[in-house]
């Protein structure tokens, strides 16, 4: 990979399937959205959009539900509305679960000299609504939505807006770390020298593979237990 595990200065970690698990509201949310706008949930075109909201998981929802109502400009900027409207009357009543030994590994990184910072494909104030209910506000130095840096993943953009905004010399000293393709392709596209799957979310362990990661762990646990060890390997 080029640089070792010693000379990283920041870990870019995904947020949903990496560090929490949602417990299936995101597609209850768009469920929720898309029948309220009239497709039928056990029609063929439901079908197709929900097999597209999965395969492009780590992406940008408010993103991906415009992809959905390309031909539909105003129904497509209801769909965002509504979606985020139903997301946070789900995360009202539900929450979200942290995978185990999160909040652990991310203080972990940052006593080794680490930055952290957390991303997600959703919007800001539900970003911020997770992050209070799992009592994690300040857990990391910075967290990150589309909506701060331009375009969400598989686009660098929030990768690059981290480096930027925590003063950092070198895209390559990132680790970016996720559970989707799309998070594997943002580090590659930033030029992350560290680009590390884990297998406690949407991607197996071959599509983050396949998608260019330079190393598959079980879960961010095992993230602590990279630092330091030159040359990370594979999973």
């Amino acid at each position: 990979m080029g640089e070792t595990a010693q000379d990283l200065e920041l870990a870019f970690l995904d947020m949903s399937g990496t560090v929490f698990h949602d417990n299936g509201i995101m597609e209850r949310a768009f469920e929720r959205t898309v029948t309220g706008l009239g497709v039928d949930a056990g029609s063929e075109r439901f079908g197709r959009m929900l097999d597209h909201v999965r395969g492009t998981l780590g992406q940008s929802k408010a993103g991906v539900l415009e992809q959905l109502f390309a031909a539909e400009p105003e129904r497509a900027r209801r769909a965002v509305r509504d979606f985020e409207r139903h997301l946070d009357e789900l995360l009202a009543t539900e929450g979200v679960c942290p995978v185990e030994g999160a909040e652990q590994a991310i203080t972990e990184l940052r006593e080794t000299g680490l930055r952290v910072c957390l991303a997600t494909g959703y919007n800001r104030h539900s970003m911020n609504t997770i992050l209070e209910r799992l009592g994690w506000m300040g857990l990391a130095d910075l967290s990150l939505c589309p909506s701060d840096a331009g375009r969400g993943r598989p686009w660098p953009d929030m990768v690059l807006t981290a480096v930027l905004a925590l003063d950092l010399g070198d895209v390559r000293r990132v680790m970016v770390v996720g559970d989707t393709a799309a998070d594997m392709q943002a580090g590659l596209r930033a030029g992350s020298a560290a680009v590390v799957g884990v297998r406690t979310g949407a991607h197996s362990a071959d599509a983050l593979r396949a998608a260019g990661a330079h190393v598959v762990v079980d879960s961010v646990r095992d993230l602590p237990g990279l630092v330091g060890v030159p040359p990370l390997r594979s999973g």
